[in-house]
């Protein structure tokens, strides 16, 4: 079955960096959009970052962008989150997403997505 594994969280200082990855197994991976989701505490799953199949296009949410970068690499079936600038208002638990279909443009929303991994925890201390 579809598994979806991320990594990489952790507690980390404003303005520090972090490099989440998520390692997808069973799906042909090449075949997926992959995302990244972000929940924090009662608060709703918000939309963070996408890459296209072949990561040629990406999409970000605008409180992130110019600070992380996605990407993937379709040799290892692993996709990436660089974070950089980290801000309080970035801790949350941060989910990998996986969309099988090919949409006219990149899916943002929880619900285009139908496979998820467990999440890992970053939390960015002031």
């Amino acid at each position: 079955q579809v598994q979806l594994v991320e990594s990489g969280g952790g507690l980390v200082q404003t303005g520090g960096s972090l490099r989440l990855t998520c390692a997808a197994s069973g799906l042909t991976f090449r075949g997926y959009t992959m995302g990244w989701f972000r929940q924090a505490p009662g608060k709703e799953r918000e939309f963070v970052s996408a890459v296209s199949r072949s990561g040629g296009s990406t999409d970000y949410a605008e409180s992130v962008k110019g600070r992380f970068t996605i990407s993937r690499d379709n040799t290892k079936n692993t996709v990436n989150l660089q974070m950089a600038s980290l801000k309080p208002e970035d801790t949350a638990i941060y989910y990998c997403a996986a969309d099988p279909r090919l949409r006219a443009r990149l899916a943002i929303t929880p619900d285009e997505y139908g496979h998820w991994g467990q999440g890992t925890q970053v939390t960015v201390s002031s």
